[in-house]
């Protein structure tokens, strides 16, 4: 069965702001919009951003360790292929983007490895983007 893309919503308190940031720091394609939300092809997904009163989550993110390093709870984003997620991190080290956590290899010669980033948008909505060498470990135990 092939994968179905998801839709998510998410709130963003600035919306010119954070239309910039996914469009020309991910270069995503925009798709429909108005005044309040846009549509973007979040890498064949569909992210909506909706303008919205800043949350308290957008304010002050809580974090959980895992594999030594606390990562901010909630995020979200997309499981890459390995070469894609290098070229997203090159793309966003290209545009000095602020990391949450580095680029970087997580769970290193465990079953699970994962190249892994972390990042705020600039609403505050945390995002992972990730990339197995073997996408056949990604739920494994």
């Amino acid at each position: 069965m092939a994968l179905a893309p998801f839709h998510l919503a998410i709130p963003v308190f600035d919306l010119a702001a954070a239309r910039y940031f996914y469009r020309e720091v991910f270069g995503l394609e925009e798709g429909r919009s108005s005044e309040h939300w846009v549509d973007f092809n979040f890498f064949g997904h569909q992210l909506v951003i909706h303008e919205h009163p800043q949350t308290a989550s957008q304010q002050a993110a809580h974090t959980n360790a895992v594999d030594g390093h606390d990562v901010p709870v909630p995020h979200f984003g997309v499981v890459l292929g390995w070469e894609d997620w290098h070229a997203l991190a090159e793309r966003l080290r290209a545009r000095q983007t602020k990391f949450v956590l580095e680029p970087h290899i997580r769970f290193r010669g465990q079953v699970g490895e994962q190249a892994t980033l972390f990042l705020f948008d600039p609403c505050g909505n945390a995002l992972e983007f990730k990339a197995f060498k073997d996408i056949g470990q990604l739920f494994a135990k």
